[in-house]
């Protein structure tokens, strides 16, 4: 076992405070991460973090110790992709976040051809609806939806996603067809929410005569999972606020149909992040500018007239 995979691990524990997620992240048991752990400690002679059966707290040594161990890490890294073949042969593996709906739908799909194309390059890819923390996760690069919370992060925008609110024939025949967002504001409408964690009142942020306006709404029904909103939606049970590229084909079928269709939801912003330093990786590049022109290309064959 290599002083390298050690460091590794140390520095995997530390970033996510938990030994058997650190063990999760690097494919490995618990018991291998913390035997490295040990062996770390041995070799500088410090203990690196107090354990008890419910916590993992780094001592003062192991936060100054993680401060040089990232710049080791940072340095391979560089060296690794400095001998890299940018267009021919990189290699290693890459971490991707995305939410389920751009993960399931523009981002695995092409994962297999990007494979093929750089077959030394192995990819994990997580799907949440949940907002990640790029660094404390491990990850490259994560797409997403929205405005990002971390501004000290590097934004690639994708598109300009439509959105769109609707519901199901039968939804409108039972509870009417709301035209403006006067009609589905506090509890006039069930409205379908996707829960983040934190997440207390629910808006949807439309698009009125005098400019964009938050409207509260409410509903019976709520999820982590923006699929199962769509599913609730295309059951009869509420109105969804959907990006256009994940409802489109239910629209053109009639599965679901426009409503509030007077002040229609904004566009949002599809892009990804990372750090300076990931960027600089080939790798990280190569699956950035793979999937970026892929996902354009899909987003341009999912609109719906309205």
């Amino acid at each position: 076992m290599s002083y390298f995979d050690n460091i590794r691990t140390f520095v995997r524990i530390y970033e996510l405070g938990s030994m058997s997620a650190a063990a999760r992240d690097q494919r490995i048991s618990p018991a291998v991460a913390s035997s490295r752990v040990s062996q770390l400690e041995s070799h500088l002679g410090v203990r690196l973090f107090q354990r008890t059966t419910r916590s993992l707290t780094a001592t003062e040594q192991g936060r100054i110790f993680y401060e040089g161990a990232c710049g080791v890490l940072e340095a391979v890294e560089a060296a690794e992709a400095d001998i890299s073949d940018v267009t021919e042969n990189p290699r290693g593996v890459i971490h991707i976040a995305a939410p389920l709906g751009i993960g399931r739908r523009l981002i695995a799909p092409h994962v297999p051809a990007f494979a093929r194309q750089y077959p030394l390059v192995d990819v994990r890819l997580r799907l949440s609806d949940r907002k990640l923390d790029l660094t404390a996760e491990g990850l490259d690069i994560a797409f997403f939806l929205g405005r990002p919370a971390d501004s000290t992060l590097r934004i690639r925008k994708i598109a300009d996603c439509a959105r769109v609110l609707c519901a199901s024939p039968a939804y409108i025949s039972a509870h009417g067809h709301p035209k403006s967002g006067g009609e589905i504001e506090r509890g006039k409408h069930n409205c379908l929410n996707l829960r983040f964690p934190g997440a207390t009142e629910f808006q949807w942020e439309l698009q009125t005569k005098q400019g964009p306006q938050k409207f509260d709404v409410r509903g019976r029904f709520e999820s982590d999972d923006g699929d199962v909103l769509t599913d609730w939606a295309l059951k009869g049970a509420g109105i969804a606020l959907k990006p256009m590229f994940e409802v489109s084909h239910h629209l053109r079928s009639g599965a679901l149909v426009h409503v509030v269709e007077e002040t229609p939801p904004l566009d949002v912003q599809m892009a990804c992040l990372y750090t300076h330093r990931r960027h600089q990786d080939p790798k990280t590049r190569l699956f950035m500018e793979f999937m970026i022109e892929r996902m354009q290309d899909a987003l341009a064959d999912t609109s719906v007239e309205t």
